[in-house]
């Protein structure tokens, strides 16, 4: 078995140094298990501390959950959500109605146009003066 002592090394040994595979694991299973942490093993094998974290998205057993976000709503906000989804789903209905109300009205416009043979769109109001180029409302 390993000991402490035995990876006692200076720092020109410690950068050649490697770990064996089931060495790894073991440690990540002791971090895991929650009998070891990652400071200790850290300082014990004076293993930088990101290698220990290398180690455990290798071979832990927790690396899926790494990264997910888990959001946690309370209940209010929940029902708040729901209850404007149902204010966006209802103002997306009105909008439609107008706009269906809208292109009818410009159905009868163009009707009437056609009928009457006067264009009904343009600007009423506007009276063209004496002088060119100038125009004041009636």
């Amino acid at each position: 078995m390993a000991t402490l002592e035995k990876f006692k090394q200076s720092a020109e040994e410690r950068r050649r140094r490697t770990f064996s595979e089931e060495f790894k694991r073991k440690k990540v299973r002791e971090i895991e298990q929650k009998i070891t942490t990652i400071s200790e093993v850290s300082k014990a094998y004076e293993v930088r501390y990101h290698n220990v974290y290398k180690w455990l998205k290798k071979y832990g057993t927790h690396q899926s959950e790494k990264g997910v976000r888990v959001i946690i709503e309370c209940e209010s906000d929940t029902r708040k959500n729901i209850e404007l989804q149902a204010k966006v789903a209802e103002l997306e209905r009105t909008i439609g109605q107008k706009q269906v109300l809208l292109d009818f009205k410009d159905k009868i416009i163009d009707l009437a146009e056609e009928m009457y043979q006067i264009d009904i769109k343009k600007k009423f109001g506007i009276k063209p003066s004496s002088i060119i180029g100038n125009t004041e409302k009636i």
